[in-house]
């Protein structure tokens, strides 16, 4: 057996999802209900700060630096619709690796239990911020069919863009719950590289905004991928690049893989800094 047999087998990767599915199930439950705990309003936030942030972010880049997406005639409706597109995907992304690097050390209780699968703790993060993207895609959709119609039939390839996206996220998030044990900054250095990534990223701006010469280092940001094949099936009507997609799905196949497996490898020092 070769040592990449040798380390499926050992991790079991899919057979863990499965076998833990309750437990996932019912740690999903609690991430999102945790959140709201004790507010008046309860649930109802998860749909007042998606609209409030569009709210903002639309003002100040459509009013104030008149930002377009190549359309002289094009509304504010418009312009706001393409920005959310993108907000949603970063907002998965952010959701997750700002929890990442603590999740560990805020269960500290869990990894003196040597049976529990601390592995499933990033996928339940994960499984809250898709719950949450799922309200915003709601509100995208109200919007989209009273200010410009019938949604487009492409959005069924939605979840072809948005897989591989999921199993990228999911590996970092595993590299750095673990890291987070170890090393406590790093938690303040996740922060500070998402607002970058928020702006180098094209949420705000199509990627045509880049002067050429620079556009190829924007392209190399996975979000980038992300963000234009969902505007593709979201907005614009169009199929996804299927070539791209299933190149997204190998890399972040990789990235998956090398995070669980450095996640199992280090959990047993775990125990020794907490």
């Amino acid at each position: 057996m070769t040592k990449l047999n040798y380390l499926f087998s050992k991790n079991k990767i899919i057979q863990n999802w499965w076998m833990h599915r309750e437990l996932i199930k019912e740690f999903s439950k609690r991430e999102i209900l945790i959140r709201y705990k004790g507010s008046m309003l309860g649930l109802m936030w998860s749909f007042f700060n998606p609209l409030f942030m569009l709210s903002i972010y639309t003002f100040v880049f459509s009013e104030i630096f008149k930002a377009r997406w190549n359309e002289i005639n094009q509304t504010k409706t418009e312009f706001a619709l393409l920005l959310f597109v993108g907000l949603l995907v970063f907002n998965l992304i952010a959701e997750c690796l700002i929890r990442a690097p603590t999740i560990i050390t805020t269960n500290i209780n869990y990894v003196k239990k040597v049976i529990f699968p601390l592995h499933i703790l990033p996928i339940t993060v994960m499984i809250a911020a898709l719950f949450h993207g799922l309200i915003s895609l709601f509100i995208w959709l109200i919007a989209y069919s009273i200010f410009i119609g019938m949604p487009q039939s492409t959005l069924i390839y939605l979840p072809l863009v948005i897989t591989p996206y999921i199993l990228f996220i999911l590996g970092l998030s595993l590299f750095l719950a673990s890291l987070g044990v170890f090393l406590r900054d790093v938690s303040q250095f996740i922060g500070m590289m998402l607002n970058v990534l928020l702006f180098i990223s094209p949420i705000f701006y199509p990627i045509t905004a880049i002067p050429e010469q620079y556009r190829f280092i924007f392209q190399l940001n996975p979000l980038t991928l992300v963000i234009d094949q969902a505007r593709l099936v979201m907005y614009w009507g169009s199929r996804p690049d299927f070539l791209l997609i299933a190149s997204l799905f190998l890399f972040s196949i990789v990235i998956y893989y090398l995070g669980f497996v450095w996640f199992q490898n280090t959990r047993k020092g775990f125990s020794d800094v907490l």
